[in-house]
């Protein structure tokens, strides 16, 4: 018995010891992380500590390498072996790639879509008051658009019935709008990616020009130079960034998208003091505003430079909220404002801004309830 429980205590003795060694082995790697790392003093200072920013500067830093590869790995692996790109990127056709919130909406969207349509209501008919024109423009869901390369996904009834209801209000309130579905066709969007290429964002410019010139006095005469680049390029997609494939192996992530890239610049008009035309057209949108040259592609088409207030990230009316905040800035010859937004952010769950532009209607404005 004694053998068996001198035994016994050697054996915790040695189980000690070995964790003892692995815990200081660990603190000696995540000190020497810290010390390797590009940690600015500054983050840790006494009051960084109570917001936390402190700690998340130091996770950071104490976050190997090694497991972004790891974790590029697993999605490299769970792609190639099951086709799974995550919780928030889905494969249609072989390389084309979807946004699951274009399909179907998010939990915890009840009441957002009425509230959004209270937000529209009171906005239109406030820049109305002023005596400045609204154009709103819905981008419709690449998976609306795109629908040769579905293979089997499909918008839920819900998703599919939204965009209708949606213009059919804009059409009841009187507000300008174009519907972006019948013009923009077939090999729009890229194919890793949620935005409109080239080709797309030169079709929507075109439709929304028509628009935007039946509410302003004519066309400008403003000219614009392009230059296209020699060859096309690899183009990251968004949705393989999002889905963790930035980093994988060309063979173990859906193809590239390849963009010959045009840039479109202003001409100036070489006279002496060379004056920019008052500016009057503003718009207000979304990333789509953004990407592939739309703002530019659009003041080609208006014959004016606009005014582009668009946002990363502004979901239904983030860059148009913004730019109400700033409305004594707006300079007097503005005419028209291009509210541009895509159809997903309609049933996305309500911002914190949205909520406080809510709880600051009118009375009786606001949805009874959210």
């Amino acid at each position: 018995m004694a053998e068996k429980g001198s035994s016994e205590s050697s054996t915790h003795r040695g189980y000690t010891t070995a964790v003892i060694a692995l815990l200081l082995f660990a603190q000696v790697c995540g000190l020497w992380m810290l010390f390797t790392s590009k940690l600015d003093t500054a983050q840790l200072r006494p009051a960084a500590w109570f917001d936390g920013e402190a700690g998340k500067a130091m996770g950071d830093a104490l976050q190997p390498s090694v497991q972004n590869d790891a974790d590029t790995l697993s999605a490299a692996l769970r792609y190639r072996l099951l086709g799974d790109l995550g919780a928030q990127v889905v494969q249609g056709c072989p390389g084309w790639l979807f946004y699951r919130d274009g399909l179907r909406a998010q939990p915890g969207v009840h009441g957002a879509f009425e509230a959004r349509v209270a937000l529209m209501k009171h906005w239109s008919a406030q820049l109305r008051e002023q005596g400045v024109q609204l154009l709103v423009v819905t981008v419709p869901d690449k998976s609306r658009v795109e629908t040769q390369a579905l293979c089997g996904l499909q918008q839920t009834a819900q998703m599919q019935a939204r965009l209708g209801q949606w213009q059919a209000i804009l059409t009841q309130q009187g507000v300008n709008h174009v519907d972006l579905s019948a013009a923009l066709g077939e090999q729009a969007f890229f194919r890793t990616d949620v935005h409109m290429n080239t080709r797309g964002a030169q079709r929507a410019a075109d439709a929304v020009a028509r628009g935007a010139l039946a509410l302003l006095p004519g066309k400008g005469e403003q000219r614009f130079s392009s230059v296209l680049a020699d060859a096309e390029q690899p183009r990251m997609g968004d949705m393989i960034v999002l889905a963790g494939l930035e980093h994988a192996p060309a063979s173990w992530r859906p193809a590239l998208d390849q963009e010959r890239e045009e840039q479109l610049r202003a001409e100036a008009s070489g006279g002496l003091l060379d004056d920019t035309p008052p500016v009057q057209v503003l718009l207000a949108g979304s990333s789509n505003g953004r990407r592939s040259g739309f703002a530019e592609r659009l003041g080609r088409d208006l014959g004016q430079q606009v005014w582009n207030q668009s946002r990363d990230g502004g979901q239904f009316c983030g860059a148009f909220l913004a730019a109400l905040g700033e409305r004594a800035r707006w300079p007097g010859s503005l005419k028209l404002v291009i509210w541009e937004f895509s159809e997903s952010a309609l049933s996305l769950p309500l911002t914190a801004d949205e909520r406080a532009a809510l709880a600051a209607l009118p009375e009786g404005q606001a949805p009874d309830a959210l």
